[in-house]
Parts: structure tokens; sequence; C-alpha cells
């Protein structure tokens, strides 16, 4: 009987050949299930489009990049040169260091760049020679994007954004003959890590149906309503696209003015309210908040008309007047994270143009409404990406949550999927249970009139900054809202940038509280006080240079969330006696965290 994978006896330096010729089996045999399940539906529905346009847009791309070089030959010479001498010093570098002569690398690793950090990526002269020939080849097509002549910034940038996916595709440090650790773990167990890793890779192929979805967490630990979003509440209302949460009060008084949270749809709500000891909405309601959230549908082809128009109307205008019913207050303080706090600037701008002023004041958590500076998503937003996107979303009614995931690994592929392909796929080792990530898989569809009028509105056009966006026939202008603002950035985003989110401070008409936070665009907001992690700025108004402001901003050790609540407090300091779900004309309909949640894409 074969034995279990991981559970072989303790290993000789010698490979048991018996035992790698099981495994090998096993191997080949995962194998054909993975190739099967890739397959299956390349048979059934040809190959899946959009992989050919991304092909194609990075070929036409990079293209153009090599074309600026060859039409100058002079100067494709002299870089050619660069790089040759590069390689020759290398050469010789490693030449003295076989000969055990001391010998200064021609190229070094980042200090945070965790592939190499295996000695043997120095020790030996074979892997540090790969090592540094990756590293020197990687940094040259880099600078040739950088230098070549006669490029528009946006296939400049979208051309650095291709160039960062081939070259960590390209690393040393995923390929089993290339890495001294694999090649190390691959012996000691017999390959029974690659037999491992092929099993997974099959169930991921299965899973994915011909997509590979790699796993990052291990989903079977986690249940939503038992182990995370687990703070008491009850859903207090539902239509067609929210349902609105009501927390349970843990103090005997509240601030009278009750908390509305707009969270993203691109992903669940539960991000603010993961485990106990790092749930924003559960530390929200010890502080005496009456907090309210609104959990987003995930989205249907019945769904497929619902713009931004219908979020703000059937979305935010909706939990207003629930929470009046609910409190009898007409006034709340309402958070807006990444795309929530998008729609809730675009609300906000029409509520101006109407003299309505329900919402007093309002905190953005990475949240852009200014898109000069969006980062690499901007990649993704051109004319013809959006065109064909529309055509995808026009067969379903939605754009399928595998979309937006690729696209938020792909803005950082070394740490969120080549590490993975090597951990799980290689290494075979499963991956550990993390809510964080678990949250980060579980992700939504998006309507296909929303998710157009956004690329388009935003990331193509930039209509709200420019004060040229419509909704419901009104001109939005983000400078009538006078409401005070708090507006969170966080230093190491890739999706909302830093510095995006200082300008877009600008562009409000009242006064706004810029903060920054450190790490991104997930832990940077999830950072609990208790764990006391990372730091925050405060400094004055959001006006000339980001790097000019954090030069004469104030650094305060660990989270932002207690200096949050302060200016929460100072602007509507009166309290009143906690209030019950359901306390008011609103009768509970479930229990918090609903059934919205528990839909999976």
């Amino acid at each position: 009987m074969d034995k279990p994978y991981g559970e072989e006896k303790a290993q000789s330096s010698a490979p048991d050949f018996e035992e790698l010729s099981r495994n090998m089996a096993r191997f080949f045999e995962g194998a054909t299930k993975a190739t099967a399940a890739y397959l299956k539906p390349l048979e059934e529905r040809g190959a899946p489009p959009e992989v050919a346009n991304d092909a194609s847009d990075a070929i036409k791309t990079l293209g153009r990049v090599a074309e600026s070089w060859m039409s100058d030959p002079q100067r494709s010479l002299e870089a050619q040169s660069r790089l040759g001498s590069q390689f020759l010093d290398l050469w010789a570098s490693t030449l003295r260091k076989a000969q055990g002569q001391p010998a200064d690398p021609v190229a070094e690793p980042e200090p945070k760049d965790s592939r190499f950090k295996d000695p043997e990526w120095s020790e030996n002269p074979v892997f540090d020679f790969l090592k540094q020939a990756y590293l020197i080849s990687s940094r040259w097509a880099e600078d040739m994007v950088e230098e070549a002549e006669g490029l528009d910034e946006r296939t400049r940038h979208k051309a650095q954004f291709y160039l960062k996916q081939i070259s960590s595709a390209l690393s040393p440090s995923n390929f089993l003959l290339t890495n001294p650790e694999l090649i190390r773990e691959t012996i000691k167990e017999n390959g029974a890590n690659l037999a491992r890793g092929m099993a997974m890779l099959a169930e991921d192929l299965q899973s994915g149906r011909g997509e590979l979805k790699i796993r990052q967490t291990d989903p079977s630990n986690f249940k939503i309503g038992v182990n995370i979003a687990t703070t008491p509440g009850k859903v207090i209302f539902r239509n067609d696209l929210i349902e609105l949460i009501q927390y349970a009060p843990t103090t005997e008084q509240v601030l009278k003015r009750p908390l509305l949270i707009v969270p993203p749809w691109i992903n669940k709500y539960y991000i603010l309210d993961l485990n106990p000891e790092k749930s924003f909405i559960r530390w929200a309601v010890d502080q005496g908040l009456t907090v309210f959230c609104i959990s987003w549908v995930n989205p249907e082809a019945q769904h497929a008309e619902k713009g931004f128009e219908h979020y703000m109307q059937e979305g935010i205008f909706a939990a207003l007047e629930a929470i009046k019913q609910a409190t009898g207050e007409k006034k709340v303080t309402a958070i807006g994270y990444c795309v929530g706090g998008t729609l809730l600037a675009v609300t906000m701008a029409y509520m101006a143009a109407r003299r309505d002023k329900r919402i007093d004041s309002a905190t953005f958590f990475t949240a852009q409404v200014d898109f000069t500076h969006a980062g690499d998503l901007k990649v993704f937003a051109d004319e013809e990406q959006i065109r064909t996107i529309e055509t995808q979303m026009k067969k379903r009614g939605y754009l399928d949550g595998s979309h937006m995931a690729n696209a938020f690994n792909m803005l950082r592929p070394t740490d969120l999927i080549w590490s993975n392909v090597v951990n799980v796929y290689m290494k075979g080792r499963a991956p550990t249970a993390f809510d964080l990530l678990y949250w980060n898989s579980d992700s939504t569809r998006m309507p296909a009139a929303n998710h157009a009028f956004y690329l388009r509105n935003c990331y193509l056009e930039n209509k709200l900054a420019k004060g040229e966006m419509e909704i419901a026939g009104v001109k939005l202008d983000l400078k009538k809202i006078k409401a005070p603002i708090f507006n969170l950035a966080t230093k190491e985003d890739h999706i909302a940038p830093a510095r995006s989110v200082f300008l877009g401070s600008q562009a409000f008409g009242g006064p706004v509280d810029f903060v920054l936070a450190g790490s991104g665009h997930i832990a940077g907001v999830v950072n609990a006080p208790a764990k006391q992690k990372y730091q925050f700025w405060t400094g004055g108004p959001a006006e000339g240079d980001l790097d000019d402001w954090v030069a004469n901003a104030k650094e305060t050790t660990g989270s932002w969330w207690p200096y949050w609540f302060s200016w929460i407090e100072k602007q509507a300091p009166k309290k009143v006696p906690a209030r019950e779900p359901g306390g008011g004309k609103l009768e509970p309909l479930c229990d918090a965290p609903g059934t919205y949640v528990l839909a999976k894409a």
C-alpha cells in the first residue's frame, strides 16, 4: 500500500529510488488530470478570448519599445554593449569565485526580495551566476523601457507593467532545476513534494473549470458567520442590491450620529469584519458608535443594467432612509472604502447639487476621486481594452469575479502569483489558513453597466475630477461638497496609490484631514490598535507634493483608528442610550452577516 504524501521515512543523502518512482507515478497521474482539466473547457468553447487579447496587447506594446530602439542603431548598439559588458564582469566574477578567490557581486537583489534568501543562491557559483544573470537582464530590460524615446507615457507605463509580468515569470526561482531550494527539497522528499503539488494543481484547474485559480489559503478553515464576519447584528433592510446590517451595541451609550459604511463591491464587506482581533466594525461598535454596513449583492445576469446611479439610489440612499427609520436620525457620518469611497464621493456631489445634507461628514479609506495617478490598474483601462471587457460582459451581464482577482494579483506578481506557484505546486505545501487571503479569494461579480461606467468615467476619462461626470441628469462638482472629510491613504498602496489619494484630497470644497498610513491597501486599513503595527502621518492640508507633505508631517507609531475616532467624536459628541437592531420601525430580517455575503462568484 502506498504511503500518504509527506509521511515518508526519514531520508538519507541518497534518494530512495523505489519511493521516487512511486512519487513520479503520482506526479504523472496528477499531470494527466491537470491537462484534462485544462483542455476540457477549451474543447467545449475554444481559447478564452481575453487571454489572446491580453497577449496581443502585450506584444504590441513591447513591440513599440523595440521599434524605438531599432530606429536608432547607434543607441541600440550602445545598449547591447552595456549588457554585454555586465555579463563579462559577471563571468569574470564567477571564475574568481569558483577558484576560491573573493569576488564582489555584479548585481544584488533588493533587500525585500525574498526569492533569493536561500544561502545557496550566493554560496554556490552556479546558482549565484543564474541569480545575477537574471537580475542583470531584467534590470537592463527595465532600463530599455525607461530610456526608449518617442513613447507616450501611457505606452511606457503599459510596457513597464507587461515587462514586470514577464520578468517575474522568468525568475530562476520559479523553476525546479534552477532553484537550489526546490532541488534540495525534491531530493529530500524523493519527489513527494512534486506529486502533492501536481495533485493540487489538478484540483485548482478543475475548480476553476480550466482556468487556474491559484490557492492562496485553505478555505476549509473558514466559515462566514462562524469564525469570520462574526460581529453580532441584524439585517434590517434588503432590496435588489443591498442588505443593510445594523450591529448590536456593546456600550450603554452611543454617539447620537450613526455611522454608515459603504464597502467596495469588488470584494465583500467583511474585509472590515475579519476575526474579532482585527475587525474594524467590532472595534467601532466598542467605541460607542451605532454602526450600519451595506452588504452588496453578488450580481447575476438580471443585474446587468444596474449602474452607478442604481448603486447610489438603491444603495446609499436606500440605506440612509433605512437608518432614519431604525434610529430616527436624519444625518449620518459615512465611510467609503476603495470603489465604495468613489461611489460615496459621487453621491455626496449629487447631494450637494440637490442641497441634501444627510451625510454630515465622510471618511474615505484608500479611495480615489481623481484618477490622474491611478497606478498600474490604468493599464487595463484604454479604449480598446474597455471595449473588449464590455463585449465580454454583454454575454453574461456581469464581469466574472476572477477577472478582477487576476488583475489585482498582477499588481504584485512576485508576491501574489509566483511565490504561491512555487510554494504550492512545487514544494507541495498546502497554504496556511489566513483570513485576509480567504477574503481575497472570495471575489464577486460586477454588473455590466456599473463596471463599464466606472472604467470609462473614472479610469479612462477622469470625469469626476474634471467636473464632467453626470448622474441622474446632474453634473457633479466635488467642490460643492462642504462636509468635513477624513481622507486615508496608505503608503504602499498598489490599487489606490497614495499620490492619487493625496491629489484627490484637493478636489473637495470643505475641510479635509489627510492621513497617510503605513503598509498597503488592506493591511494599512485593517490595522487594529492592539497589534501595535505600522505607523501613520498627520500634518495639515494636502497641498503641494506628497513627499514634501510627508517630510513635514508628524509620524505616530501604531494604528490610526483612535485618531480617526477622536475626529468623529469631536464633530458630534452628543450621546444617547444604545440602540438595539430592530428597536425602531424596521423589524430584523435575519442575523448578521446576512445572505448576500454567502453567494459565491
